[in-house]
């Protein structure tokens, strides 16, 4: 790639960074105050006989089509969402009652704080929902929102919540998909030093999204490790909130981390930071080995060539735990786990199938979201509420496991469901990601 293709697919990366992390600044006034949660009674959306719930898919067509990446097609999601709805309600429904599964789409270029706000009324207060879905609802402002109108959220999105995050918005905060913050980044920061990413460094540079979570977790857990693992970091955090803050993060770290001498650099925080940051760095010619995880969707990084350069993804390391956006079907046998079949029967007698296992990366969070819904609420009969959800839900232990992941674990403390992770790491002969060693557990 010369300069002048790379300069310009950096300033088309930027302007998808706006589309799809926006900003991080909480609007003022705009969310109430957490109301408390009992377990009896019912939740909004809930009568004798009905249950709503609304799943969020965002459409990509307009940032996509403006900037020339390419994701692959996730399907008919209504008609998922459909499906679903049917599987629930043929086999008792959610706490006895028939389930409305209503579907918004949330277009990723209107992304904002005052886009979140919109959606959060329009979900809470138009829609009057018990339960959202949330995809792609990377705003700080969001998850408040919902849990100050006491709705559930099952948050399927690639954007990490810390233990501190989902005991703030308790009972209301969970995901059914992926793991919690603090055990991803023990997990993330062992497996790298067991994988030798660190051997001959003695710094690394950290690109992080300038969040309150992110920076809690890395000032907790993140850089204490580092400094015990015996490199220094050197942290360049990004605020994502307009255009303008974001191309100086950017750019910023790329001189930093040269400056310094910087030759490793992993990324905290998801909202696609990694392709972001590599386009940027390759249009000022440096170089690094890097570490990568789900959370930055390793995907995306091979199916667009044209934005990110291949030589960036030479020896890139980290964790897996999400297989639709992780690895080709080349490298794990598509299906493969029971949940995975399962959902795909309940899809299927819907009408609807999948290619590859990575054009079912959303019906798979959609289905995760409905069985554990279904599966939690199976015995509360007259108290269908968040409280009580979250006291049934806590008990299924390991006995739920996501399709989107490889093992589940929920009890205690635990509002995030996936508990299973491989090592990950890039594979010059197949262009692709591939899997390391056997699972681990994040709660193990």
């Amino acid at each position: 790639m010369d300069r002048s293709t790379a300069l310009r697919a950096a300033a088309a990366a930027v302007v998808a960074a706006v589309a799809f992390t926006g900003c991080s600044a909480v609007m003022p006034g705009a969310l109430d105050r957490q109301q408390p949660a009992t377990l009896t009674g019912t939740g909004p959306g809930v009568t004798d006989s009905t249950v709503k719930v609304v799943f969020v898919g965002v459409d990509l067509g307009t940032t996509g089509s403006s900037l020339g990446f390419r994701t692959a097609d996730a399907g008919d999601l209504p008609a998922q969402v459909k499906a679903l709805e049917e599987h629930v309600n043929a086999n008792g429904g959610i706490a006895g009652r028939r389930l409305q599964a209503v579907f918004r789409s949330y277009e990723a270029s209107n992304d904002s704080p005052a886009a979140e706000e919109k959606l959060c009324n329009q979900i809470t207060q138009d829609d009057r929902a018990f339960a959202v879905v949330l995809t792609g609802q990377f705003q700080s402002n969001a998850r408040p929102c919902y849990a100050s109108r006491g709705t559930l959220m099952l948050d399927a999105t690639l954007v990490p919540n810390d233990d501190a995050t989902y005991a703030k918005l308790s009972p209301y905060l969970w995901s059914a998909s992926y793991p919690g913050y603090d055990e991803f980044v023990k997990a993330l920061l062992t497996s790298l030093n067991g994988e030798g990413f660190f051997t001959g460094a003695d710094a690394v540079g950290v690109v992080a999204a300038d969040t309150p979570v992110n920076k809690a977790v890395y000032e907790r857990l993140a850089e204490p490790e580092l400094k015990r693992l015996g490199v220094a970091p050197t942290v360049s955090w990004v605020d994502t909130t307009d255009l303008g803050t974001l191309n100086a993060g950017l750019n910023q770290a790329v001189v930093d981390f040269r400056s310094k001498g910087v030759a490793r650099v992993m990324f905290l925080g998801g909202a696609r930071l990694a392709s972001f940051f590599l386009t940027t760095a390759a249009a000022q010619s440096y170089t690094a080995r890097y570490a990568v995880s789900s959370f930055d969707n390793p995907a995306f990084l091979v199916n667009n060539p044209g934005t990110i350069p291949a030589a960036a993804l030479d020896g890139m390391v980290g964790i897996g735990f999400n297989p639709s956006q992780d690895v080709p079907d080349s490298r794990l046998p598509f299906p493969g786990g029971d949940a995975e079949r399962a959902c795909l029967d309940i899809f299927a007698k819907g009408g609807q199938s999948f290619k590859t296992r990575e054009n079912a990366r959303v019906a798979f969070t959609y289905c995760d979201a409905a069985l554990l819904l279904h599966a939690a609420a199976k015995d509360l009969g007259a108290n269908l509420n968040a409280a009580a959800f979250a006291q049934a839900a806590s008990a299924l232990g390991d006995r739920f496991t996501p399709a989107a992941g490889t093992r589940g674990l929920l009890g205690g403390d635990r509002r995030a469901a996936g508990d299973g992770y491989r090592v990950l790491a890039y594979d010059p002969g197949c262009s692709c990601f591939t899997y390391r060693g056997e699972e681990k557990r994040f709660a193990g």
